[in-house]
């Protein structure tokens, strides 16, 4: 399959802005949440070229990567975002469980919803509109979703990339100048936290390495936070 071309990305880019305009338009209050990976860019920039004022939120939660870190405070700088870090209630040292162990080491998806899920609640109680990155080549729970979705606390989730390939994404960095996550390069494809995080083998899912050998495969925020029977 041949690359998509300049022309066609920034047509579909085009259909994007102008949803998220219409929300604001509506009078939503509307912000994104963001893991600051490469694949993260090409929806940063669309964001920034509608309002560079709406919150773009992301959880520190002390087990990021510092290339991570290094990484978003270059991405706000270059596509003047205004990002947001919420941090866990929690810190490390009550996230142990009876062994004395880490929860992403014994519980994953407790871990997930301390660190990730409940920093992230009190926003959706005071937002309406809620753009959220996921692409349905990502993983099976993604390629379920719609491109609207209902959330907790009366929000509504906004997937603007869902239909988007890694294709797409790569070709929509290098049209535009965006950076690439630096861990990239070592063989990461999908990166979360560190503990969680290997790097990715085979060609058919970049998201194979993200809680190898657990029983998780999924962010809370894309299961907990979705309204139930929604």
């Amino acid at each position: 399959m041949s690359a998509p071309s300049e022309e066609d990305l920034n047509r579909e880019a085009g259909i994007i802005i102008e949803k998220i305009h219409a929300y604001i338009d509506q009078g939503k209050k509307v912000f994104a949440t963001c893991s600051f990976q490469s694949q993260s860019l090409p929806l940063l920039h669309m964001i920034s070229r509608v309002n560079r004022e709406i919150p773009v939120y992301y959880t520190n939660t002390g087990f990021l990567f510092s290339e991570t870190i290094r990484f978003i405070d270059q991405v706000r700088v270059q596509l003047g975002l205004n990002v947001i870090a919420l941090r866990p209630e929690f810190p490390k040292m009550k996230q142990l469980d009876r062994s004395g162990r880490f929860l992403y080491a014994s519980d994953p998806d407790h871990c997930c919803y301390l660190n990730k899920v409940k920093p992230l609640e009190p926003v959706l109680i005071e937002k309406d509109i809620w753009i959220n990155g996921i692409r349905a080549d990502q993983s099976d729970v993604r390629a379920a979703m719609a491109e609207e979705e209902p959330a907790q606390h009366n929000c509504k989730r906004f997937h603007p990339m869902l239909g988007w390939t890694s294709k797409m994404v790569y070709y929509y960095r290098q049209y535009n100048g965006l950076p690439e996550h630096p861990l990239e390069s070592q063989g990461y494809k999908s990166i979360g936290c560190e503990p969680c995080t290997a790097k990715s083998f085979g060609d058919h899912n970049e998201r194979n390495a993200r809680w190898f050998g657990m029983n998780k495969t999924e962010c809370g925020l894309n299961t907990t936070l979705i309204a139930k029977g929604g």
